[in-house]
């Protein structure tokens, strides 16, 4: 029973009835031959299972048939039958937009409270806000409009069949009407009668119900000759009449044979009869803000002008209920079935019941004619409670279930419902409704409880969906949104959810990226470009790597990569193959700081640079310029010794010059000093050998050696 909770709940904030743990059965359509070996099961994309089955290998040897597999996806939960995934999608991102409207000005409106120390941080803007966003999540959900009208309207036409609709905005109706309209709660019973005629189609499916009941006769309409003849015309209108729908009554009682000019004259009486029921319909008083278009009744925004209204109009209709005319009726359905409309809007208890299918249609019946002068949830639940005993129900709908719990004024069962019967994404933003409109709500919702964690049963939900939003590449990334907006826990799971998406895709790493700024999240911006660095290096993109980890300034990984260039350079550095790493080393950039020492390899592909112009035959700058850089690399003590037999290998046709030496003699002997070093050095166990022809180091002694004896004799 709804605002009963239950001890065996085993300290859970809103105990799930004993059915909802019994475990669920999904069939699984694999094709393969039984009898099957092996099973592996691993989550997929959102609440789906990924079922790999391995079918057995044959018994018989002499089968040419290989033992085989299939995987198969099967979804959990079953989904929402009304909603598709793809409109399930448009839903979760364009929720998106209201609800962080919301949330800001929640936020401004609390720094205003606290700046002004008003207790209360919403000001009476709060409720137009609230309604706004609200209006928006409805739209969102689907408009509830009738179709457009015919250019000739059909007489036999009863009702319109429009866009049908769902229960998830049925739903999100129901807690407008009850905690968000404040205001309207002076003609909730009316607001009631409109939902219901939007919505009663959604219980036809299971039982039977008035809009069923339309529809079956408008279908047997066309073949009526005499429609007053027919029992089912009078037992329809009296349960259109009973829940509200005047305009159908009304355009049914037009129906009547006794409209028929040639049936006038005869028939005056009962024609007369059956328009003054219609014009008492008609002017039926509805306690209601306004009328909409082609919907009959007067309507009173006061109630006290409502309750004189009232009872003219039940005066009216108890004179009409006496009057003599009757016994001058000799159409005996005719009489029949209009006392008993008359008794329907004279609040009989008896034909209230038998004009209605469902317990939700009876209860609409008695506040709109025993209880009419109720206002807000005036004694609404027991109302409803004696409904339900006078109509049981086989199975309880989700939507009826909410209803109780909204009645029962029981936020825990409402809460619990919405997410039984509506998923996380409903909990997420109705909690918005329920705290807006009840103060045990909003201090129920927003307390703090320790086995939680410390959160709030509203941060709670949000969670939840943002992590039903997270478990899917379409939607992942609207996540963010619901978890900033959870104060204890949210930022830490936004940063996790961040650093677990994929560097593969640089479009994906770019969105990453961008969330990470839009909430300051600067270290893990730094480890995201971090393991993009490292993927795009060990799958052969290089200059990505690198572009990824200077945006990180990473300089150990920076350092390592400098490091193996070092090494791949100093085995092939006399090669032409020092081009594929030319553009690396240009990307990293000379500084110490985030290149690891590569000044060297920077002078060196200038160096590199000048030798192939030499080759190329401009010689006049070209070898000076390679002479300052040869020069410049021996010198510099970032040069590693491995190198310098190279790049005086390098050098020969430099040292060889046949026109003059290009070297003086205290260059040359630079050079034969770094020449004698070498050869001790070579003589440790840790030296690396770089890979030169045998002959080098001879060619270059005497290339050296001529070279210095040609400078003495030219100076």
């Amino acid at each position: 029973m709804p605002g009963v909770s239950s001890d065996s709940g085993g300290g859970a904030l809103v105990p799930l009835p004993p059915e909802s743990q019994g475990a669920e059965v999904y069939p699984l359509h694999h094709g393969l031959k039984s009898p099957v070996s092996r099973l592996s099961i691993s989550w997929s994309h959102g609440n789906s299972l990924r079922v790999s089955v391995f079918s057995a290998p044959s018994a018989d040897n002499s089968s040419d048939e290989e033992p085989g597999g299939k995987v198969v996806e099967v979804k959990l939960g079953g989904g929402d039958g009304e909603i598709s995934d793809a409109r399930w999608r448009r839903i979760a991102y364009g929720s998106v937009s209201p609800f962080a409207l919301l949330q800001s000005r929640k936020n401004a409106a609390s720094s205003l409270s606290k700046m002004s120390l008003n207790s209360s941080p919403y000001d009476v803007d709060w409720q137009e806000y609230i309604m706004e966003y609200s209006k928006d999540i409805s739209a969102l959900l689907g408009n509830q409009k009738p179709p457009s009208s015919p250019v000739i309207d059909d007489p036999k036409s009863v009702i319109s069949k429009g866009e049908e609709p769902t229960s998830l905005k049925a739903a999100w109706e129901l807690l407008e009407m009850f905690y968000a309209e404040k205001p309207s709660q002076s003609w909730l019973p009316e607001l009631l009668v409109d939902w219901l005629a939007d919505y009663d189609i959604l219980f036809s499916g299971s039982h039977p119900m008035v809009h069923s009941k339309l529809i079956d006769f408008q279908e047997e309409l066309v073949n009526l000759q005499v429609v007053e003849d027919d029992p089912k015309y009078w037992e329809v209108m009296s349960s259109a009449l009973a829940v509200g729908w005047l305009d159908i009554v009304v355009k049914m009682l037009r129906l009547h044979g006794s409209y028929q000019l040639d049936q006038l004259s005869n028939r005056e009486t009962e024609n007369g009869l059956v328009e003054a029921v219609a014009v008492l319909i008609s002017k039926m008083p509805r306690l209601r803000l306004e009328q909409e278009n082609g919907k009959l009744g007067e309507c009173f925004n006061a109630k006290p002008d409502f309750m004189k209204a009232w009872e003219k109009w039940r005066a009216q209709i108890n004179k009409l209920d006496s009057s003599a005319f009757w016994f001058q009726c000799a159409h005996q359905q005719t009489r029949e079935g209009l006392r008993s409309m008359l008794q329907v809007m004279l609040g009989n208890a008896n034909s209230l019941d038998t004009a209605t299918c469902h317990w939700i249609e009876l209860f609409v019946s008695h506040l709109l004619y025993i209880r009419p002068f109720t206002v807000g949830l005036e004694s609404m639940y027991s109302l409803a409670q004696k409904c339900i005993q006078l109509k049981p129900m086989a199975s309880a709908d989700r939507l009826m279930r909410l209803i109780i719990g909204i009645l029962g004024e029981n936020t825990e069962v409402v809460l619990a419902e919405c997410s039984k019967g509506f998923g996380p994404w409903m909990v997420a933003h109705a909690i918005e409704l329920l705290t807006a409109g009840s103060d045990h709500a909003e201090m129920l919702l927003h307390e703090e409880w320790q086995n939680l964690g410390g959160i709030s049963i509203e941060e709670l939900h949000r969670l939840v969906y943002a992590q039903v939003l997270s478990s899917h590449p379409l939607t992942w990334q609207i996540a963010p949104i619901y978890l900033a907006s959870c104060m204890k826990q949210g930022m830490v799971l936004l940063q996790i959810l961040l650093s677990k998406q994929s560097a593969q895709h640089n479009n994906l790493l770019l969105k990453n990226i961008e969330i990470c700024r839009l909430y300051d999240l600067d270290d893990v911006t730094s480890n995201i470009m971090k393991i993009a660095g490292v993927y795009n290096w060990k799958h052969g993109r290089k200059g990505a790597g690198v572009y990824w980890l200077q945006q990180a300034r990473d300089e150990y990984r920076l350092n390592r990569i400098a490091q193996h260039l070092f090494d791949s350079v100093g085995k092939t550095i006399s090669d032409e193959s020092f081009k594929q790493w030319e553009g690396l080393i240009q990307l990293l950039g000379s500084e110490s700081r985030t290149a690891g020492g590569l000044e060297f390899l920077h002078k060196y592909r200038d160096f590199k640079k000048s030798l192939q112009q030499v080759r190329d035959g401009k010689t006049t700058d070209a070898t000076r310029q390679a002479v300052e850089s040869l020069i410049s690399l021996m010198k510099n003590p970032s040069t590693p010794q491995r190198f310098w037999l190279s790049l005086l290998y390098d050098s020969l046709k430099l040292l060889n010059w046949k026109d003059r030496p290009l070297f003086n003699v205290s260059q040359t002997n630079l050079l034969l000093n770094k020449l004698q070093e070498l050869s001790m050095a070579r003589l440790r166990p840790d030296f690396i050998e770089a890979e030169l022809p045998p002959e080098a180091l001879n060619s270059v002694r005497l290339a050296l050696a001529m070279n210095l004896g040609r400078a003495i004799l030219e100076e």
